[in-house]
């Protein structure tokens, strides 16, 4: 399978890695210091307590004859249609948008071209130090890699995931799943923003407390929108005890998991969550 990783950050080097290493075709586009690294260093990661480098070519332009099988779209969210412009002269035939948004599928394909969308999540987390990368993927039980059913093509995905030990899901509507994946890691996040020590906010039992009120209003408004829950266990915030929502939250703020997964992403994309903060609540105020 030959593709494309379009963003070179945590997330794109990590599934560049991964599916690499499974015997895949990969090529990843990069840019500034981060290209630099690429070219002198090639994509170096931690694995196992190993330092190891991943057979990928590096590019830092796209041609408009370059065909990939699929195109894996790893950037910001704020970055999101500045990169579909520029992928819209590509031939390629098939975008995975492993992006946080709220927007709806046709508005982007009205940028990159009918069709070409195949919306999908990440689960993964982690870092860099100094310019090797340190990332994982989230356990299967809490977050597989998500894909959107659309016309087939996400079997074909989920089988290329499969193959390099990725694990994933398929649901019938991304959009959906993105709204209730926001329910609950926009307050996450804002519980960092108002800690008066981010590392250690899992410490602070009023905060945590507030942060599952919010969830668990959130997933009680997203419902009553007329939304069916995805994945369904997000339910269990709708009726769980605030009580018990915030001594779990808390500890998970206090865990590995929550600094790999939570905590570093919260701290190195403000920007990018204060604006899906937004556009969450705005979601929610315009379906009220």
């Amino acid at each position: 399978m030959k593709v494309l990783v379009y963003g070179a950050g945590v997330i794109g080097s990590l599934y560049g890695a991964l599916l690499a290493e499974a015997g895949n075709d990969v090529t990843v586009y990069a840019r500034g210091k981060r290209l630099e690294c690429l070219q002198i260093q090639g994509l170096r990661y931690m694995e196992n307590k190993q330092i190891k480098t991943a057979p990928v070519t590096v590019i830092s332009r796209l041609e408009p004859t370059d065909r990939y099988d699929f195109i894996f779209l790893t950037v910001r969210e704020n970055q999101l249609l500045t990169a579909l412009s520029e992928l819209r002269e590509n031939i390629s035939s098939t975008i995975v948008t492993m992006v946080n948004s709220l927007d709806t599928y046709d508005k982007w394909e009205a940028v990159c071209g009918k069709g070409r969308v195949l919306p999908a999540f990440p689960g993964a987390g982690g870092g860099f130090e100094g310019d090797l990368l340190n990332a994982a993927l989230t356990p299967r039980f809490i977050q597989p890699t998500t894909i959107g059913k659309t016309d087939g093509r996400e079997k074909t995905l989920a089988a290329v995931f499969r193959k390099a030990g990725i694990p994933c899901q398929i649901v019938n509507d991304m959009h959906v799943w993105q709204i209730c994946h926001l329910a609950m890691v926009v307050p996450i996040a804002d519980a960092y923003y108002e800690a008066a020590d981010p590392a250690n906010a899992g410490e602070d039992h009023v905060l945590m407390k507030q942060t599952a009120s919010q969830i668990k209003k959130n997933f009680r408004d997203v419902s009553r929108m007329g939304f069916k829950l995805s994945p369904a266990k997000m339910n269990l915030f709708r009726f769980l005890p605030v009580s018990l929502i915030g001594a779990v939250l808390g500890g998970v703020f206090k865990s590995s998991f929550g600094d790999t997964f939570m905590y570093r992403h919260s701290m190195k994309a403000p920007d990018e969550m204060r604006r899906l903060h937004e556009q969450f609540y705005g979601f929610i105020a315009d379906h009220r």
